[in-house]
């Protein structure tokens, strides 16, 4: 059965407890817990923390398997979304050495999953990118396996603002990056955190992947996006994508939801599906954050019930 969850990155301001009893309070199965190390975001919806791993004594184990219990919502997965291939060697090192950090937290909590990017060195094309992850990630996968927990990785080109130009922050873009990905990296706790919005404002098909990439699926992100092509006549998908796209909350933008979970439903994914909010057009108040999530969370029952 297919769980309705929500990424709690939206509700950055929150207690772990708060986000629970939130998700608790209207319905939800589950929540993609944020655990970026103590510090300051460098942007947008980065650099939440509601699990602490650098903090995790035997109490506060405890206490987050008991609060989900006594809440009856479980966590997903835990989510780190830096860029391991960071030209700065060293913010590339400390985002590595976080991911492993985060990964020895989900197996302290019993929590299946890890959510990441691997990364991607904007300046460098594709195959030199290829080539630096083939030497940075089989390290990161093994110790997950070894641990028994999934890698999800999402599919976002985190090509949104001008100092992420030309390439973006994140290689994992495309069905033909992947299938290089798991070449290179064959073992299957290796997989997607896949966000079917990204491949719409690229002009690809968000839904065939899921039938190529089936056994891969290790989470799903529900976002969805808005392409103005009237925008995008004008400037050409060579410019930064926000001038012709707007993430959106599903059910208000171009992602076929219907297909969608078909599709899901086709090749037994019966896993976590967590609503992600990155629409600005509901972030002017914790009002707007809330009915952002529930409205988003009204349309998608019509394919995910409450149980």
């Amino acid at each position: 059965m297919l769980k309705l969850g929500f990424v709690s990155a939206i509700l950055a301001e929150k207690s772990f407890e708060e986000v629970i009893d939130f998700a608790a309070a209207e319905d939800f199965s589950c929540v993609e817990m944020m655990c970026w190390p103590k510090g300051k975001a460098e942007r947008r919806y980065a650099g939440v923390t509601h699990i602490d791993v650098a903090q995790l004594d035997t109490a506060q184990i405890n206490h987050i398997r008991e609060y989900q219990r006594e809440k009856k919502v479980f966590v997903s997965g835990l989510g780190f979304y830096p860029n391991p291939m960071d030209p700065d060697e060293s913010k590339a090192e400390a985002a590595l050495s976080h991911i492993k950090a985060v990964v020895d937290g989900a197996e302290k909590l019993g929590i299946p999953v890890v959510n990441t990017f691997i990364g991607r060195n904007p300046s460098l094309n594709m195959d030199d990118n290829l080539k630096m992850f083939a030497e940075r990630f089989p390290a990161v996968v093994k110790h997950a396996s070894k641990k028994g927990i999934r890698i999800g990785i999402e599919n976002c080109p985190m090509f949104f603002t001008n100092d992420e130009w030309p390439g973006g922050k994140n290689l994992a873009i495309s069905p033909a990056i992947w299938e290089k990905m798991f070449s290179i990296i064959p073992d299957p706790q290796f997989g997607l955190n896949y966000d079917p919005s990204h491949l719409v404002w690229m002009q690809m098909d968000p839904v065939q992947p899921l039938y190529e990439f089936r056994d891969r699926l290790h989470h799903i992100h529900l976002k969805d996006v808005k392409l103005y092509p009237e925008k995008l006549n004008r400037v050409g998908i060579l410019a930064n994508p926000l001038e012709y796209h707007s993430p959106k909350i599903p059910g208000l933008g171009d992602v076929p939801w219907g297909r969608f979970f078909a599709a899901l439903t086709d090749v037994g994914y019966r896993g976590p599906c967590c609503i992600e909010v990155e629409d600005k057009a509901f972030e002017k108040s914790p009002e707007d954050v809330k009915m952002a999530i529930l409205t988003a969370r009204n349309y998608l029952r019509q394919f995910i019930p409450i149980a």
